[in-house]
């Protein structure tokens, strides 16, 4: 459902949350070609000094777009830019849940400011923030040929 950029207030809230697993993290490597060794090879990943494989911080990442283009603002929704920090690891078998919160709105280019945030059982893993440019009652916004 979208939510609509005449409808978002500031402070409002969406998350989703998603368990990663082996196949999460091989079908990642296999699709953007990725194939560091800390993600794909247990051998190698207990010599680092995390221990063990971690999953890849872009799929990690990917979870906040999941909110943006399906909850908050959600179909429609044009990811601008991201920003972001990685904080922590995130492993296999770890639920990571992805947040996303309303921070500023720009009525004139529909565009909205998001607080994203990543965390695995209460801690932050990834911070940044999202300019999006959202879905309007208005019709359907041309960003085609359009400076951002």
């Amino acid at each position: 459902m979208t939510i609509y950029f005449e409808d978002m207030t500031l402070g409002q809230t969406a998350s989703f949350r998603k368990t990663v697993t082996e196949a999460d993290i091989v079908l990642f490597a296999g699709i953007t070609g990725d194939h560091n060794p800390i993600h794909t090879d247990e051998e190698y990943a207990r010599t680092t000094p995390f221990g063990r494989r971690i999953a890849h911080g872009l799929l990690t990442s990917s979870l906040v777009s999941t909110v943006l283009g399906n909850q908050l603002p959600g179909p429609g929704t044009i990811y601008m830019s991201q920003t972001m920090r990685f904080m922590a690891p995130v492993f296999i078998g770890d639920t990571v849940t992805a947040s996303v919160e309303v921070t500023a709105l720009d009525a004139a280019k529909l565009r909205v400011t998001l607080a994203t945030r990543c965390s695995v059982a209460g801690h932050i893993v990834l911070e940044g923030e999202a300019l999006v440019k959202a879905p309007s009652r208005l019709g359907a916004v041309d960003v085609s040929r359009q400076a951002h």
